[in-house]
């Protein structure tokens, strides 16, 4: 029973922190004997590029997107700018063949934003892709830093950073916030030692020549199609200076629905990368894969019980002083994750509980997740999650 606790507790630990420690200590090292990797100039003959941004019913913030999207920088004849808006039954489409250097495709039927996705690929004949949501805002030199990457013929895709912004009036959906901070520390030292794990729909490229078509039913289309060129053996970098901004979800339950949609899709991935588990082939790949995506997506939420009703169980046995200290220190977590989702109910902000409130939340929506597309009632067509005003 005791080994059973301790070692539930180390996969929780190393799962959310003792990974990034890991981390950080090899990538220092491979600094020593190594240096910093070399990150390529913007003096440079820059590929061509298509802008791809698939946008569903998004007529109250299209036109802010567009303003947007015309005002990145790229140098002029390399630049294209494309729009799908399959199954938009609002204005969206109508405003956006308003613009004529924009390319317009739209059909109103509506089968997924990966089936919209590989319909557009189709018409792509330059040599990277960019891709980005239509309600996500990019920093004027987003594409320069992103292309800039491919300069390096071992680079097969690259992720920019997600950054989340907060309202004046802070709920739950602060922990979302850090969340991010969190991820892009890790990102940027999963880039520096090997490859990021997986790109964010937010903000992320292709080489056009690397490009899969996933199946129609797959529910992280960005995950999977950054994952499969990593599987050619082509790195994923980490440009956290191209950046796309977006509001914070509604509420803590829209981002809820976010996550459960979210760990769905990271079970079906988990079953299909199974190449990815063999580290004979991806040696360091492997290692990053499994610290920094299984153990989230599967085991490590059931240890998080299990270690906590283990834990439960020795203290009531033994009465042992460490354990008791240990079921006080879980007991006083979780305590003030539930006054966080009491001050969520009752309009009141304090970030310091949110923070673990939302953390409980994520973990929930794996199991949930799990619980949902082992009942095949996950849908591939993206259900978007409200999120805040501007205003």
């Amino acid at each position: 029973m005791k080994f059973s606790f301790w070692f539930s507790l180390f996969i929780v630990f190393y799962t959310f922190l003792g990974y990034g420690i890991v981390l950080y200590v090899l990538v220092r090292i491979r600094r020593i004997f190594k240096g910093k990797r070399p990150v390529p100039g913007l003096d440079q003959d820059f590929p061509t590029l298509t802008l791809v941004i698939a946008a569903y019913n998004e007529e109250s913030i299209i036109e802010e997107k567009i303003r947007n999207t015309l005002e990145l920088s790229y140098p002029q004849g390399k630049l294209k700018l494309l729009f799908i808006t399959d199954g938009s039954s609002d204005r969206t489409p109508d405003l956006i063949a308003r613009y004529g250097q924009i390319k317009l495709m739209h059909t109103p039927v509506r089968s997924g934003k990966i089936q919209a996705i590989h319909r557009a690929m189709h018409e792509v004949d330059s040599e990277v892709v960019v891709f980005t949501d239509a309600n996500t805002f990019l920093n004027q030199d987003a594409l320069l830093l992103i292309a800039r990457h491919y300069a390096d013929p071992e680079v097969g895709a690259v992720s920019g950073e997600k950054r989340v912004m907060q309202d004046a009036m802070a709920d739950a959906t602060a922990g979302e916030g850090f969340y991010w901070k969190y991820e892009s520390t890790l990102k940027k030292w999963d880039s520096e030692l090997y490859s990021v794990v997986g790109a964010a729909g937010e903000l992320f490229s292709v080489r056009r020549s690397l490009y899969k078509e996933v199946q129609p039913d797959t529910i992280l289309d960005d995950f999977m199609i950054s994952m499969l060129i990593a599987q050619q053996g082509y790195r994923i970098i980490y440009e956290p200076e191209a950046y796309a901004s977006e509001l914070s979800s509604d509420n803590i339950k829209e981002e809820l629905k976010r996550k459960i949609r979210i760990a769905a899709g990271g079970i079906q991935s988990i079953l299909r990368l199974e190449k990815l588990f063999n580290p004979f082939h991806y040696p360091v790949l492997t290692f990053q894969y499994i610290s920094h995506r299984v153990l989230r997506w599967t085991v490590t939420p059931f240890l998080m019980l299990l270690a906590l009703i283990l834990n439960i169980v020795i203290v009531i046995r033994t009465g042992e002083w460490l354990y008791t200290a240990i079921l006080t220190a879980q007991l006083l977590f979780y305590t003030l994750s539930f006054a966080g989702w009491v001050l969520e109910k009752r309009r009141i902000k304090i970030k310091a509980l949110f923070v673990p409130y939302y953390f409980c939340v994520m973990n929930y929506a794996v199991l949930a997740g799990i619980k949902r597309y082992l009942a095949g009632s996950q849908s591939a067509v993206w259900d978007k999650a409200k999120r805040k005003s501007a205003v």
